[in-house]
C-alpha cells in the first residue's frame, strides 16, 4: 500500500518542499530500504523509528517497504524526516488512515520512546507549508511555539509519536499555536538602561544619533571609559520591531536552532557581540552545509565588535559588502545561498596600544609608528562604511559620584522612534527605511545644502582628505540631526555636529 505527506528540508534559512513515501507490501525481505539522497543522520533515521514503532505500541513492518524522500536529486540532511518516515510507514500497513497525511506539512525528530524532539527551522516549515495552502503543520511542540507566529496557517504542537497518530485519526483534539497578536504593544523587558551611565554626554548623544538614522558607529576610548557598557544599552534605545521584522529575526535563530533564546512577547531586536578570535565563516556564515553567522543572527538588531583592532584583517574585510549590501551570499560545493544582514554595526577600540593616547590622566608610553601600525588594522573603506567616529574620553570622578540618575533609555527611545516615523514616512515607498539605507539619488534630493554648507562641507572634505563614501555618510548623519531637531531642511549647526563625527579620519598630530 502507498502512503505519502508533505515534509521540508531546510537550506539556510528557508525550507524546500520534500514528499514522504513509503510503499509497503513489496516481495523480498521483511526490511525498509530508505531512497532519496538521504545523508547519514537521515539514513539512521530508521532505526530510532523503528525503536519509537516498537515501544508506542505499533507493529512493524512485515514486508519490503520502500520509503522515498522526494526530489531524489536534493539531499536530505538532518533528523526532521523522522517524524514522517514513521507515519507514512504505520499508513502504509493499515495503521493508520492515509487520508490526513496529505493535508500536513510534518516534521520532528523522534527518540527512542517514541518522544518527539524540536527540529531546526520550525517557522520556515510553517511559511512553507502556508505557501502550498495546507491545512496545517504539525511539528515538535517546542519548535511549533517559534512558528506560532506565522499568521494563517495552523500550528499543532505535539510531544509524542501516539498522541501525533491519535490527532490524525480525530481521536484526540489539538488546538492551534496562536502567537499573542498583543505582543509587539508589550513594554520590553531589557536588563540594562542608559540611566545607569554617568557622564558622556557627547557620547550620548552619538549614539541617538546613530540610533535614530541606523547608522554605524565607532567608538574610540581609553580603557574604563564606558565603550562596553554604552553598546551594550543600544538595544534598550532601538524602536520596537515589526511583526514582519521580527518573523525574519525568529527564522534566522529557528534556522541555526537557537529560537528558544528569544523573547517571543515582548519582541527584542538581537544582540550579538562575538569574540575577536571569531574567524570569517563565524562572522559571515557558510560551513559545508551553509548557514547563518554572527551578521546575519544581528538581522534587525546590533552587531558589536569590542576591541575591533583585534579581530583577524581578514573577518574585518569581509564585512565591507554586507555592510553596504544588507545581505551576504555564500556559495560552497554544496549550494549557494543569500542569508539578509541589515544590522546596526557598532565598534569599540583604544585610540593606541597602550589605550591613553589622549588621556589627561595617564601618559601615553605609544611611538606614532606604533599607533599608525595598530589603526592600520582597521583598512580605510571599511572606515568609510562607518557613519560615525565619536571619542569616548575617560570618566570623570565627580561624574560617578554623583548620584543623579542620566536620562532613561524609555525617554530617549521615544525621540528615536519619533525620528524613525519622519523616516518611515519619508521612505514609505521605497526600498529604504532609515536614512543610513537611502540611495545617492535620494541623499541628493533630501540632504540639499545651501551655498554656504557647501562651502563648509567643501572645507572639511579638504582638510580631511575625506573620501566620497565618507562625504555622502556626513550627508545621511546630518539628514538624521535634523530630522531629530524636525528641521526640514539641514542647518549649519547640523551639518558642524555631523562632521564632528568623523574623529578617525584626522591625522594623529
Amino acid at each position: 500500500m502507498l502512503a505519502s505527506t508533505h515534509s521540508g528540508s531546510l537550506i539556510g534559512i528557508s525550507a524546500t518542499s520534500v514528499s514522504v513515501e513509503a510503499n509497503s507490501g513489496e516481495r523480498g525481505d521483511p526490511r525498509v530500504v530508505l531512497v532519496g539522497l538521504p545523508d547519514a543522520a537521515v539514513k539512521e533515521s530508521l532505526d530510532r523509528v523503528h525503536s519509537s514503532l516498537s515501544n508506542s505500541g505499533f507493529s512493524l513492518p512485515r514486508t519490503r517497504v520502500t520509503i522515498n524522500l522526494a526530489p531524489a536529486d536534493l539531499r536530505k540532511e538532518g533528523s526532521s524526516f523522522d517524524l514522517p518516515v514513521a507515519l507514512c510507514l504505520l499508513s502504509s500497513t493499515k495503521q493508520l488512515s492515509t487520508q490526513p497525511l496529505q493535508h500536513y506539512l510534518i516534521a520532528g525528530e523522534l527518540g527512542l520512546s517514541g518522544q518527539i524532539r524540536p527540529v531546526r527551522g520550525g517557522i520556515s516549515m510553517a511559511m512553507l507549508a502556508k505557501e502550498q495552502n495546507l491545512k496545517g503543520v504539525i511539528l515538535p511542540m517546542e519548535s511549533a511555539r517559534e512558528a506560532g507566529i506565522v499568521q494563517g496557517i495552523d500550528i499543532f504542537g505535539v510531544d509524542s509519536l501516539a498522541e501525533v497518530v491519535d490527532f490524525l485519526e480525530g481521536k484526540v483534539n489539538l488546538k492551534p499555536i496562536i502567537h499573542r497578536s498583543d505582543a509587539s504593544s508589550q513594554a520590553p523587558r531589557y536588563e540594562f538602561d542608559f540611566s545607569d551611565i554617568k557622564g558622556q554626554y557627547n557620547l550620548r548623544r552619538a549614539v541617538e544619533v546613530a540610533v535614530s538614522g541606523g547608522h554605524n558607529l565607532l567608538i574610540s576610548g581609553p580603557p574604563g571609559s564606558g565603550k562596553s557598557m554604552i553598546a551594550k544599552r543600544i538595544p534598550t534605545i532601538l524602536p520596537t520591531p515589526s511583526l514582519d521584522e521580527f518573523i525574519e529575526v525568529v527564522r534566522i535563530y529557528s534556522a541555526v536552532g537557537q529560537g528558544g533564546a528569544l523573547d517571543m512577547q515582548s519582541m527584542i531586536r538581537p544582540f550579538r557581540s562575538p569574540h575577536h578570535t571569531i574567524s570569517d565563516v563565524g562572522l559571515i556564515g557558510g560551513g559545508a552545509t551553509p548557514g547563518p553567522g554572527e551578521i546575519s543572527l544581528a538581522h534587525h538588531g546590533v552587531l558589536y565588535l569590542d576591541e575591533l583592532p583585534e579581530f583577524k584583517r581578514s573577518v574585518l574585510e569581509v564585512l565591507r559588502q554586507p555592510l553596504e549590501d544588507g545581505v551576504v551570499t555564500i556559495s560552497r560545493s554544496a549550494g549557494k545561498i543569500t542569508l539578509p544582514c541589515q544590522f546596526m554595526f557598532v565598534a569599540s577600540m583604544n585610540p593606541c596600544p597602550c589605550g591613553y593616547l589622549g588621556d589627561s590622566n595617564h601618559s601615553c608610553r605609544c611611538s606614532i609608528p606604533q599607533i599608525q601600525k595598530y589603526r592600520a588594522k582597521i583598512s580605510g573603506p571599511l572606515l568609510d562604511r562607518i557613519d560615525i567616529h565619536i571619542d569616548a574620553p575617560a570618566v570623570d570622578i565627580s561624574d560617578i559620584q554623583d548620584s543623579e540618575k542620566g536620562e532613561d533609555s524609555k525617554t530617549i527611545r521615544g525621540r528615536v522612534e519619533q525620528c524613525r516615523q519622519i523616516q518611515s514616512e519619508r521612505f514609505k515607498d521605497l526600498k529604504s527605511k532609515t536614512n543610513a539605507s537611502m540611495s545617492d539619488p535620494m541623499v541628493e534630493k533630501v540632504c540639499e545644502l545651501n551655498p554656504e554648507n557647501k562651502s563648509i562641507l567643501l572645507q572639511a572634505m579638504n582638510h580631511l582628505s575625506l573620501s566620497v563614501r565618507a562625504y555622502t555618510r556626513i550627508l545621511k548623519v546630518s539628514r538624521t540631526i535634523a530630522d531629530l531637531e524636525q528641521s526640514e531642511r539641514i542647518q549649519k549647526n547640523h551639518l558642524l555636529e555631523a562632521i564632528q563625527y568623523r574623529n578617525l579620519d584626522r591625522k594623529i598630530i
